[in-house]
C-alpha cells in the first residue's frame, strides 16, 4: 500500500537513505495513515545513531539523546528522529534501566506496545508490518505485540493506552490482552499520576468516553480512580433514574461536548451521591448536598491527579451548579451567570442538557424545556449587553 508522506518527512528519510542508512515514518503517524486520519506529527526511525543524524541535519536538537532521540528542524517544524534500538529491562515498571542501540529494524518494532502501532513505511520499501497491524487496523482490534504481559511488565502504563487507543478508535480489547490487563491493572501504582492524567483525558475527549466503564470492568479504576467504583456500585431507586450513579455518569459523558472541562465535569458532577444517599419511608433514595459535597471530592481528586488550577476550578463551578433549578427568569439567570460565568453558562447548559438525557423519561420535556429557557435567556442577556455582574437582592 502507499502512504501519502508529508514532504520534509521524504526529505529526512531520503537524506538519511543517501547517507546509507535505514528510515522509516513509524509508529502512530502510519497507523493513522492508514486508517485515513490526519497524523498530529510524523515520527521517524532510523539505523543511523544519533551523532550521525546531526551531522546530516544543519539544525537539530537534542530532545532524547540518551533514548537515540534527535529533534530535526525543517521550516520551524520539529521532526523526531529516533535511532532503532532495544530496550533493556524494566525494574521498575516505567522505564527500561538501559537503551541499547541496533541496526536492526525488526528488533526495534518489537519492542513496541501494539501491533498497530508497530508498523514502519517509506516510499522505497513500502509498509514493513511484522506483527498484524494491519491486520488488526482492519478487524479493529487492540493487541499487544508479542507477549502481553512482557508488554505490560515493560511499562504499566500500557495498560491504560490500551483502553484509551480502544476509545480513540473504536476499537476491541484483544481478549489475551484484556486479560492480561485485569492481572496487571495494579502495576499502575507505579506509574506518576502526570502520565495517568494525561491518558485519562485523552480517553474522555474522545469519541467513545464510555470506555470509563471499560476502566471499571478491568480494574483500572481500582487503582486510579477508586470514587468512580463506588459510583458503579450505587443505584438509584428514584421515579427520575433508570441507571446507577455511575452509568448515569457515563450518558452524561456521552451526551456532552469533547472538551476537557466539561467531560471532566461530567464525570464527576454526582461523585459525592454514593455518600449523601439517604432512603425515605417508601424506599426512594434522595442525595441532598451532593452538588456541595461533590465541589470538595472533585477537588481532591483532581488534585490527587495533578490538574492545573484552571481547570480544577472551571470543573468544580459546574458541579457546584449542575443541580440548580431556579425558574426561568431574566433576574434569576442574570444571577447565576454571575455566580457561573460568561465562559462556563454554556458548558453548564451543556451538562443540564447531558444530565437529563442520562435520567428516565418522567417529566423530561418539562424539564428540557426549562434549560432550553435558560439558553434563550442567556443570549439575550449577552446580546443585549445586559448588566449581570453585580446583582441586587431585587
Amino acid at each position: 500500500m502507499r502512504i501519502s508522506l508529508p514532504k520534509n518527512v521524504n526529505v529526512i528519510i531520503e537524506s538519511l537513505e543517501a547517507a546509507g542508512y535505514e528510515a522509516y515514518a513509524v509508529g502512530g503517524c502510519v497507523r493513522d495513515s492508514i486508517l485515513g486520519r490526519e497524523p498530529e506529527d510524523w515520527d521517524i526511525t532510523t539505523s543511523a545513531l544519533p551523532e550521525e543524524v546531526k551531522a546530516i541535519f544543519p539544525r537539530t536538537i537534542d530532545t532524547g539523546i540518551e533514548h537515540g532521540t534527535v529533534t530535526v528542524m525543517m521550516e520551524h517544524v520539529g521532526y523526531e528522529v529516533t535511532t532503532y534500538r532495544i530496550d533493556g529491562k524494566y525494574t521498575d515498571g516505567r522505564h527500561p534501566d538501559k537503551v541499547e542501540f541496533t541496526p536492526n529494524l525488526t528488533e526495534d518494532l518489537r519492542r513496541r506496545d501494539f501491533t498497530i502501532n508497530a508498523m514502519a513505511y517509506n516510499e522505497s520499501s513500502g509498509l514493513v508490518d511484522l506483527y498484524g497491524g494491519k491486520e488488526d487496523i482492519e478487524n479493529k482490534i487492540i493487541r499487544c505485540v508479542g507477549e502481553a504481559k512482557e508488554r505490560f511488565n515493560e511499562d504499566a502504563l500500557r495498560i491504560l493506552r490500551a483502553v484509551r487507543f480502544s476509545a480513540q478508535l473504536g476499537f476491541e480489547i484483544e481478549d489475551k490482552t484484556r486479560e492480561e490487563i485485569k492481572r496487571q491493572a495494579v502495576n499502575l501504582k507505579k506509574i506518576s499520576v502526570e502520565r495517568i492524567q494525561t491518558e485519562l483525558v485523552k480517553m474522555l475527549v474522545s469519541d467513545n468516553p464510555g470506555h470509563i466503564r471499560e476502566c471499571y470492568k478491568l480494574g483500572i479504576t481500582d487503582i486510579i480512580l477508586p470514587e468512580f467504583n463506588k459510583m458503579m456500585e450505587t443505584p438509584q431507586q428514584i421515579i427520575f433514574h433508570i441507571y446507577d450513579v455511575g452509568e448515569h455518569s457515563i450518558k452524561v459523558l456521552e451526551h456532552v461536548k469533547p472538551e476537557k472541562v466539561v467531560r471532566i465535569a461530567a464525570l464527576l458532577h454526582d461523585v459525592a451521591k454514593p455518600y449523601t444517599a439517604l432512603y425515605d419511608d417508601a424506599g426512594n433514595v434522595h442525595f441532598k448536598g451532593h452538588p456541595e459535597m461533590g465541589v470538595i471530592m472533585a477537588q481532591d481528586i483532581l488534585r490527587r491527579l495533578k490538574f492545573d488550577n484552571d481547570t480544577i476550578a472551571k470543573v468544580k463551578t459546574l458541579i457546584k451548579y449542575h443541580d440548580c433549578r431556579p425558574k426561568a427568569t431574566l433576574p434569576n439567570i442574570r444571577r447565576l451567570l454571575k455566580d457561573v460565568g460568561e465562559e462556563l453558562f454554556p458548558l453548564l447548559i451543556d451538562i443540564k442538557y447531558g444530565d437529563i438525557a442520562g435520567q428516565s423519561d418522567f417529566r423530561r420535556e418539562e424539564k428540557l424545556a426549562t434549560v432550553k429557557a435558560y439558553e434563550e435567556l442567556f443570549h439575550k442577556i449577552i446580546e443585549e449587553k445586559q448588566c449581570y455582574k453585580w446583582q441586587g437582592s431585587n
